[in-house]
């Protein structure tokens, strides 16, 4: 009986470290992570960006800027854990994503280029 208790706790403890080790709980009330991706090769350029509500609480009013003379998006809101992949419109510059929210949160992020895209054509990136 004695085995048994202790079995289980010792599994108990392994599936809570395991699970620590795994799963990333959210530290900060309000964050956000932004992964603004630009794909340039012989058939044009391809571009999205990820937004990704990374803290506990719910964002209210994102508004996501593209530079350039392009229209800023606004995400109305964004739940914590969920995320949401946009487009640039036509006239974004391509350079830098700000992105600004209700929360106080105010973050810049530059484009980024993959080493490698596996994709032929449109089929399997981003679209």
């Amino acid at each position: 009986m004695l085995s048994i208790a202790i079995g289980i706790g010792l599994a108990a403890i392994g599936i809570f470290l395991a699970l620590s080790f795994l799963v990333a709980i959210p530290t900060q009330k309000y964050d956000i992570s932004i992964t603004p991706i630009i794909v340039k090769d012989a058939m044009g350029t391809e571009t999205h960006v990820l937004i990704k509500n990374t803290g506990r609480d719910a964002l209210t009013n994102i508004k996501i800027d593209y530079g350039g003379t392009a229209k800023p998006d606004v995400i109305p809101l964004l739940n914590a854990g969920d995320k949401i992949s946009l487009s640039p419109p036509e006239g974004s510059d391509l350079t830098v994503v700000r992105v600004t929210t209700d929360q106080g949160i105010d973050v810049s992020e530059p484009y980024r280029e993959p080493a490698s895209v596996p994709f032929v054509g449109n089929s399997g990136y981003g679209g």
